[in-house]
């Protein structure tokens, strides 16, 4: 790794290095002056770069061998090796430095030590103090002696290094200031640099390739600005250069302490040469940097959108916390600044304060009636050329409602009624797409019919169905708004909600009463499950925590306040015209914060020994939770939960009746559109705090957290040793958490840990439960249907409609602009699968916690906790002191702690997620719940509570059944016992046929495993999904002991799977015949299993090389299984790279047990490779079709510079979120919010994940639109279903209903042009216009040109006949 600083010193090596002749010792390029200039420029470089200087050696004769040197003469380097070889090998790292100055070139090699962070700082810092303080003394002994400059340098310049002629140097360079000292520094192994010492051509290719050193000195200038004000004056200004080209900084830059030179000698500089170099610099601010933004206009948007966005939130915050002046001093500061904006920039600045700023802060003076406020806010809004919007006049007959209703009132109230008429808006208009909260509807409204006495709001209807090609046919049911179902119609007609009945309203008014206490109370504390031994002080130690936390909430109500307090003096001695984190921390009282804090704290206590938080997430996570109880608290006072009780109220009757051909989304919209005469709007856009302010307002916690909860150091102690008694002990408080830094990857994070006498106080007291916050939990009552991108799920809970990170904002934007009816289908998909309602089954459920609670089983899938792991074999004892143990055994024992460490830290995590999900089912053993949806950003849909949920692993699939019991019917026991058979994995090649006769075969193992599944022969337990075949066993046993089993009422749902999903809909999109018949999408007599057919043609390349003496061929016979390359080959169309295949093989055949462990990682390589060569060679149309998304994605991300998108076939828009994102350190001081936030939109896109991950997500986006079709389809007639992406569940008696819809949507599906009209969307995204070529052939132009190519070049399709897969028996089973 190399470094250069100083292009000028470039240009001046490089000609030295093309004239290699001796020089002399007299010679020198510059004068006296220019030696002080040098050292003025030496300065400069220690205070700008802080880097390591290589002091001078002070020898008198230019001729002698350098004593400080560590580059040895040829006879040393001779001994040395003789030396080296005897020696034993040594691991150390060195830093060389190879320092050029303007009459010499020397070399040093420093050892670096093992330090860490502020050792490692220390340790740097006080060698650059060292070296410096050793120049001092060299130039005043010097000038003690009376030499000259020159003479001084030549002195210092070793034998070594005169073949350099540095006559060859530019002396006008130096004249003119544009020389700096500046050192050429190499990182590397002594060899290395050598190496590239002595050849000049690869010095010449480094000197060549970085940038001038102009560059540098203005980004560290930038670098060196105050962030926050930056961010309130940048915008409409240049933005900062950044020069670095890597995306990480070199670890001297950036640990280093800032270093000041006050005992530098200054030298004066020419004004000429100042002149001179401001020019320069002037000139390279018009060249832009950026390791994330393309141009600098990009950089400018995304800074101007930042803004735009916190200041909305800001402002918002303000008007709830009754902060109006503040919120008006800030509309007036950054008024102000976009009024100074210069010319080329006054459209973007004037765009930063809108009209819907304004509309906030004019609610604000509206709720209190102060008229006088509105209409400065008025003149205000004149004069920035703004025009009022329908909710402009909203708050202005809000704020008149408020008046007293005299004449004056009266006029104004028609003078705005004009004004708005005249500018286009009715007031039925204005009253439609304004948005209330409180009373301000009621207000307005009460205003208006002041001078129009009979006037009601006339509110446009929802659009209820659908605008897609695929499901129009569904609309044929839908009523408009306002009609009712014929009264004749009868339940038997009403069929869409047969899968949800089964409750009557009072039933469901109830569920939603506990369900809305668990939302507010924030959180819900169970029972656990662990089998643990209470300590003898357990009840002791319970007091003392009792107590503690008694005095904790006192400390942090007072810390709280009295740091409010110093916040509130700090924000009054600043100006009032920027954003504050006070003001966020103004909305909340003090004992919500005092119990967000106490719930944090609980939770880091009794964390585990391998895992903690660093203390960024912390931040963010303290900011989450006081984000969380703003929303709740900001629901209870503007109405919103009122009126959502009284909508549910609505919906249960409709539910609870069934009389209705409408979905749950046409329900509530209807029961909205409804209540719309008064109260709050239900469409309310929830603004998200920005991630800067949430670590914000974290942080002001986070101190309370480490500097205020103390815990005393004795307080486990029951009796004193002295004769005082335990009130008079004298107390030992420390702080209750502490922070240690700790290897992550490649970075060193803060960490945060709780003081072991805290984690020994938890765990003595036995709380013997378990707390989690209400939104990680299912819902005890029907969730609240999807019916905009904002609102759904919980009810009060903020849930997400999709799962992205903080600064993918692109598809939102993207969500947004979208046509709702575009929306419907994915809404719809979402509201169908949270409707099932769920229960736990609780016969399964008292076996798998009997097995967890005796230590758990591996072989059974149940994890087992770490203390079971055996101990690490120790040294004897006669061997501790070393003298007979050799290195490798010692680096061996090393490697096998760290292995140990990371077993453990892997089993814990598995334990504490069983733990969790099995105490949750025991919690809700006896309940009926529901489980709302969301999905990721390609359309996957996932279950928001991520504990207990039916997506996961085999334990977690099993412990859930249906609560709606429908009856088997005549096929549903042969149904039952297929899907049992089928979950052994043992006949996937074979027909339904035979194995429904094996099933009949193996009855009395089925009815001994269900009898005793623990103490029987445990047929079970040899399966691949053994305890869904446990459950499965146990439901045939009853249905098989029934007197009637066509009548038998079943709750047990029946998967039917996918067969290699992925490759499917790659053999559908080229109409691929051999890879369909491969995926059986076409009919055929036994079931075509692909990972058979991958395996055969591995195997068979495998004799092949082990008959050519291949050895891991030799040693793989036998081991070519279907399931040790079963997930690689299902994988590989989801982008699985190799090395993911590698581990995915690798893990396989380390659970083989004959296999030898020396060759898991020789066969799992040699493995991966056979296994992609025969998918390549089987699936050609797929190979095709992949390549062409790579090479789409490769162009897209890299020529136009963005983010892939496309839109499904069912309308969702996506957007991938892969950006180059800047590892910047978390900010953990000041009380200004600063402005600036990661935004994918205006950021460099990441090419190699863009084009990496298209080929995937576009499938996976396909498999999820067949799901919602399929989910949509089976609610319409109404069967239940449920997914696991690509694995659909039912009832017994409904599976062939499925399987007809599965397969119908399937190929309507694919009978749509997908790849046509990707292609066509992307031409209209990206393609470039004749006007963007430059025709110069350059390397840009031809890109291009070959983007518009590839992105018509469709890969051609086969002769498939889709229709074959509506006859396939094995497409779906």
């Amino acid at each position: 790794m190399y470094r250069l600083l100083g292009g000028n010193r470039a240009t001046a090596m490089q000609r030295v290095l093309r004239l290699p002749t001796p020089a002399s010792t007299n010679s020198c390029c510059c004068s006296c002056s220019n030696v002080g200039a040098a050292a003025h420029n030496l300065t400069q470089y220690q205070q700008y770069y802080q880097m390591l200087y290589r002091p001078a050696p002070a020898t008198t004769t230019t001729t002698a061998a350098r004593a400080q040197s560590t580059t040895p003469t040829q006879t040393d380097a001779l001994a040395l090796t003789k030396k080296k070889r005897l020696r034993k090998p040594r691991y150390a790292k060195y830093v060389e430095l190879l320092e050029v100055t303007e009459l010499t070139a020397s070399e040093r090699k420093s050892r670096v030590k093992r330090l860490k962070s502020k050792k490692l700082a220390e340790f740097i810092q006080k060698t650059q103090l060292q070296i410096l303080e050793k120049r001092a003394r060299d130039e005043r002994r010097a000038v003690k002696k009376g030499k000259t400059s020159s003479e001084e340098a030549a002195q210092r310049q070793p034998a070594e290094y005169q073949k350099i002629d540095l006559d060859a140097l530019d002396s006008s360079i130096l004249e003119a200031g544009m020389y700096d000292d500046k050192p050429l520094i190499f990182f590397g192994k002594e060899t290395y640099t050598k190496q590239f010492i002595a050849n000049p051509a690869e010095v010449h290719k480094i000197l060549k390739s970085f940038h001038n050193y102009r560059d540098i000195i203005e980004s560290m200038e930038n670098e060196r600005q105050d962030h926050a004000e930056a961010d309130l004056s940048s915008f409409g200004v240049n933005a900062p250069k950044h020069a670095a080209e890597t995306e990480l900084l070199d670890p001297f830059e950036t640990i280093e302490p800032y270093i000041d030179l006050k005992e530098s000698h200054k030298a004066t500089v020419p004004a000429i040469s100042q002149r001179q170099s401001n020019a320069v610099t002037a000139k390279s601010k018009k060249r832009f940097k950026s390791n994330v933004h393309v141009t600098e206009e990009q950089e400018r948007q995304a800074k101007h959108r930042a803004l735009i966005i916190n200041l909305t939130t800001y402002l918002n915050v303000c008007v709830s916390a009754n902060m109006l002046s503040r919120a008006l001093s800030t509309i007036f500061a950054y008024r102000s600044r976009a009024r100074k904006s210069n010319a080329h920039q006054q459209k973007q600045a004037s765009s930063v304060i809108s009209i819907d700023l304004y509309n906030i802060l004019l609610h604000g003076y509206a709720g209190k009636g102060s008229f006088d406020r509105c209409q400065e806010l008025f003149k205000l809004i004149h004069e920035d050329g703004l025009e009022f919007s329908e909710q402009t006049y909203a708050a202005v007959f809000e704020c008149l409602g408020r008046v007293e209703p005299d004449a004056q009132n009266q006029q104004l109230i028609e003078q705005y009624i004009t004004q708005a008429e005249q500018q286009g808006y009715t007031l039925d208009q204005i009253m439609d797409r304004a948005k209330f909260i409180a009373d301000q509807r009621d207000i307005a409204l009460d205003a208006i019919r002041r001078v129009r006495a009979n006037f009601t709001p006339v509110y446009v209807p929802p659009q209820l169905g659908y605008d897609n090609e695929l499901l129009n046919e569904l609309n044929a049911k839908v009523l408009p708004v306002g009609a009712e179902l014929a009264a004749a119609a009868s339940d038997e007609d009403c069929v869409m909600m047969r899968s949800k009945r089964g409750f009557s309203k009072a039933q469901l008014e109830q569920m939603a009463r506990e369900q809305l206490k668990v939302e507010l109370d924030g959180c819900i504390t169970i029972k656990s499950i662990e089998n643990s031994k209470e300590f003898a002080n357990a009840e002791y130690c319970r007091g003392k925590l009792k107590e503690l936390e008694q005095n904790w909430r006192k400390q942090i109500s007072a810390a709280i306040v009295r740091d409010l307090n110093t916040l509130r003096a700090q924000v009054r001695f600043k100006p009032h015209g920027y954003m504050n984190y006070y003001t966020y921390l103004k909305v909340l009282d003090t004992n919500h914060f005092s119990d967000i804090l106490i719930k944090e704290l609980y939770k880091l206590a009794e964390g585990s020994e391998t895992f903690s938080p660093t203390v960024g997430q912390l931040y963010r996570e303290l900011g989450q939770r006081v984000q969380q109880c703003y929303q709740i608290e900001q629901k209870k006072h503007n109405g919103t939960l009122e009126k959502i009780g009284d909508i549910y109220s609505d919906y249960c009757d409709l539910w609870a009746s069934g009389h209705t051909e409408d979905n749950t989304r046409q329900m509530w919209q209807r029961l909205v559109h409804a209540q719309r005469h008064s109260g709050p709007s239900m469409d309310l856009p929830e603004v998200p705090w920005p991630t800067n302010v949430l670590a914000g307002v974290g942080r002001f916690l986070y101190n309370i957290l480490m500097r205020d909860i103390k815990i005393d150091a004795h307080i486990m102690r029951q009796k004193s040793k002295t004769k005082t008694t335990a009130t008079t002990t004298p107390q030992n408080l420390l702080p209750a958490f502490y922070t240690l830094f700790r290897n992550q990857g490649r970075l060193v994070k803060e960490e945060v840990k709780p003081h072991p006498v805290l984690s020994r106080l938890l765990r003595a007291s036995r709380q013997q439960t378990l707390t989690f916050d209400s939104n990680l939990v299912p819902m005890l009552c029907p969730p609240q249907p999807w019916s905009t991108p904002q609102n759904g799920g919980y009810l009060l809970n903020k849930s997400e409609l999709i799962r992205l990170p903080h600064q993918a904002v692109q598809q939102w934007e993207r969500i947004r602009a979208a046509n709702p009816q575009h929306l419907y289908p994915a809404l719809d998909s979402l509201n169908q699968l949270a409707s099932v309602p769920w229960r736990v089954n609780t016969q399964l459920l008292d076996v798998i916690i009997e097995v967890f609670q005796k230590g758990g089983d591996a072989k059974l899938d149940v994890p087992q906790p770490p203390s079971s792991l055996p101990p690490l074999p120790t040294l004897p004892t006669g061997e501790k002191d070393g003298s007979s143990v050799s290195p490798a055994e010692r680096a061996k024992l090393f490697r096998d702690k760290l292995g140990h460490r990371r077993r453990q830290a892997e089993m814990y995590s598995l334990w504490c997620d069983a733990l969790y999900r099995l105490s949750l089912a025991q919690h809700y053993r006896d309940k009926v719940f529901w489980l709302p949806h969301n999905m990721d950003f390609r359309g996957r849909v996932y279950p928001v509570p991520p504990h207990l949920n039916h997506l996961g692993s085999d334990l977690a699939r099993s412990m859930l059944i249906f609560d709606q019991a429908q009856p088997l019917g005549v096929d549903g026991f042969s149904w039952l016992k297929l899907h049992c058979i089928n979950l052994t994995g043992t006949k996937k090649r074979d027909s339904v046929r035979e194995r429904l006769l094996y099933a009949e075969e193996i009855m009395p193992e089925i009815l001994d495993s269900a009898d005793n599944p623990l103490t029987g022969r445990m047929w079970w337990a040899k399966s691949d999904e053994p305890w869904q075949t446990l459950a499965c066993c146990m439901e045939i046993a009853k249905v098989q002991r029934s007197p009637d089993p066509a009548a038998y009422l079943s709750r047990f749902p029946i998967h039917q799977d996918g067969s290699c999903n992925g490759l499917q809909h790659y053999a559908a999109l080229g109409r691929d015949e051999a890879g369909a018949c491969s995926v059986n999408l076409a009919p055929s007599a036994i079931p075509q299993d692909v990972y058979s057919a991958v395996a055969a043609l591995v195997e068979r390349s495998r004799k092949t090389d082990a008959q050519n003496g291949l050895h891991v061929a030799q040693a793989l016979e036998g081991f070519v299984r279907r399931k040790v390359i079963k997930q690689t080959v299902m994988t590989t169309v989801y982008g699985v790279t190799r090395y993911g295949a590698r581990l995915q093989i690798a893990r396989q055949l380390k659970d083989i047990d004959d296999f030898p462990k020396d060759w898991v990682w020789p066969a799992s390589t040699y493995l991966t490779t056979k296994t992609f060569e025969s998918l390549r060679e089987m699936f050609t149309s797929t190979r095709e079709i992949q390549d062409w998304f790579t090479e789409c994605a490769r162009l897209i991300a890299g020529v136009c510079s963005q983010n892939v998108e496309w839109v499904t076939p069912l309308g969702l828009p996506v957007v991938q979120p892969y950006n180059r994102q800047e590892l910047k350190p978390v900010a953990r001081h000041g009380l200004r919010v600063i402005s600036n936030m990661p935004m994918d939109m205006y950021e460099r896109p990441n090419i190699l994940k863009q084009k990496n991950a298209f080929p995937p997500n576009f499938i996976h986006s396909l498999d999820s639109s067949h799901m919602m079709l399929t989910s949509l389809h089976c609610e319409r007639q109404g069967i239940t279903f449920v997914s696991v992406h690509d694995c659909f569940w039912t009832h017994a008696c409904t599976v062939p209903e499925l399987n007809r819809a599965c397969r119908e949507q399937f190929v309507a599906l694919h009978s749509q042009p997908i790849l046509e009209q990707l292609s066509e969307f992307m031409r209209k995204t990206y393609s470039f216009r004749d006007n963007d070529f430059t025709n110069d052939g350059s390397v840009e132009d031809l890109s291009k040109r070959q983007l518009n190519r590839i992105l018509r070049q469709l890969p051609q399709k086969g002769d498939f006949d889709l229709r074959q897969v509506l006859d396939s028996v094995y497409f779906f089973s």
